[in-house]
């Protein structure tokens, strides 16, 4: 009996992970893939491998699947719930079918809870379970969200997930457990290095596991529940219609600045990639910071529109490729173009600057635009409180005075006072480091709680 190669693939940035399965005789699976393949066509091609086959868990709410585009560049055989109606050619599986891989076997299990049609995917080597691909159902200390399908079906959803996680608990203790969900993921995952498991240790560790009443795991999962990007209430119609095939990599023209300008004048949003010291130092008035890093995807989807041109600001060293990849993924096809921002300055057109100030710096008002749980874990005392996802719809509660504005490090502090400057804000500072920085500077104990 030999071993299964199963290759984790994983987007730190929406903190999800896809798999890759050699299956023997140059074929493979993928499991859960984005429409960003480049990591699996690396990995593919290391191993000489041609995807087969291009299974989906469940309708995703966080990225557009690539299993379609496999499926037109490749010819792999899309296997997904038949309950999820995807118009577009697909093996539609049920509760119990079974595909032959060619040689191993993969077993559909009805886990809904995270979504309606949610399937989990056992792979048999013979009759040997050797894992279990649980896409949102069961994830390393926890479970998925249930609120992504619809408001009033919330918690019947999340009774149908404690049924899940039981059926799935069942499996002998040594069945790995590979979850698309993990540390990083808005679908709601703990934070934590560990991305897979087994069954064994999820019975033993997982506090959701091991609640054995419905009513309790019901509140506990519920109430665990922060809040997600908006893009996730429209990418599961897509991925239920069909992500569009992409022709080639979808990099943006390079644009002059006139051409900018003139995209600016008729509506177009800049969105500059550029370090936090670099847009601080100066930038276009207007000008909304996401700096380039893993996480970029999520903050473009939940703070630039997806209806409205988008231009690319970034710096002489900066490659766009990759933000370009990730707003593919999760559906921004409005990248007219990019711009590398010293054109912008050789053309002495406007430019505005956002102060930087230390730990040590720290006076006046502050406004801590982390997620809920991070600010109820520690945060300055005195500090208002607005997650950066809100603060478009909510820039009018910040009072014009001179404000701090911090987050973890910088970056989402940086996107807020570039939010904040665009609503008309002025005399604004970010803070270079976090809340811990702040109380190791000054001494002073961080506030818990709301």
């Amino acid at each position: 009996m030999t071993a299964v190669d199963v290759v984790p693939l994983v987007d730190e940035g929406l903190g999800n992970s896809a798999y890759l399965v050699d299956l023997g005789d140059d074929r493979a699976l993928v499991v859960d893939v984005s429409l960003d393949l480049r990591q699996t066509d690396r990995e593919a091609s290391k191993r000489d491998l041609h995807v087969a086959f291009a299974a989906d868990t469940h309708l995703h709410a966080d990225f557009l699947s690539g299993a379609r585009q496999l499926s037109a560049g490749e010819d792999a055989r899309v296997l997904a719930s038949a309950d999820g109606h995807r118009e577009f050619t697909h093996t539609g599986l049920r509760d119990g079918d079974e595909v032959d891989l060619g040689g191993l076997r993969l077993r559909a299990l009805g886990t809904p809870g995270h979504t309606h049609e949610h399937l989990s995917f056992l792979l048999l080597d013979g009759d040997r379970p050797v894992g279990v691909f649980t896409g949102g159902s069961l994830i390393v200390g926890a479970a998925a969200r249930t609120d992504l399908v619809a408001p009033e079906r919330t918690e019947e959803l999340a009774r149908k997930q404690f049924s899940s996680l039981r059926r799935l608990a069942e499996l002998p203790d040594d069945v790995a457990v590979w979850p698309t969900h993990g540390a990083g993921s808005f679908c709601s995952a703990p934070p934590g290095a560990e991305r897979t498991s087994t069954i064994g240790r999820e019975k033993a560790t997982n506090p959701l596991l091991r609640l054995s009443d419905e009513d309790e795991f019901v509140t506990r999962l519920l109430g665990s529940l922060g809040s997600y990007p908006p893009y996730f209430a429209r990418l599961g119609e897509i991925n239920r219609l069909g992500p569009p095939i992409l022709a080639r990599p979808p990099v943006p023209p390079e644009l002059d600045v006139d051409t900018v300008r003139a995209l600016l004048d008729d509506g177009a949003l800049i969105v500059d990639i550029r370090p936090v010291p670099e847009f601080a130092a100066a930038h276009v008035p207007g000008a909304l910071s996401i700096p380039a890093r893993p996480a970029f995807a999520s903050w473009l989807g939940w703070l630039a529109p997806d209806d409205r041109p988008l231009v690319i600001m970034r710096g002489p060293d900066q490659d766009s490729a990759d933000t370009a990849w990730q707003a593919a993924k999760i559906g921004y096809t409005n990248l007219a173009g990019e711009c590398v921002f010293d054109a912008w300055t050789a053309a002495r057109l406007p430019t505005t600057a956002t102060r930087l100030v230390s730990a040590d710096e720290v006076s006046g008002n502050v406004l801590d635009v982390r997620q809920t749980a991070e600010f109820t874990g520690g945060h300055l005392p005195g500090a208002t409180h607005i997650e950066l996802g809100d603060l478009p719809d909510r820039a009018d509660e910040v009072p014009a005075e001179p404000t701090v504005v911090m987050c973890g490090h910088g970056e989402r502090a940086m996107s807020a006072a570039s939010v904040l400057e665009r609503a008309g804000q002025r005399d604004l500072a970010v803070l270079t480091g976090g809340a811990n920085d702040w109380a190791h500077a000054t001494g002073r104990r961080l506030d818990t709680g709301p």
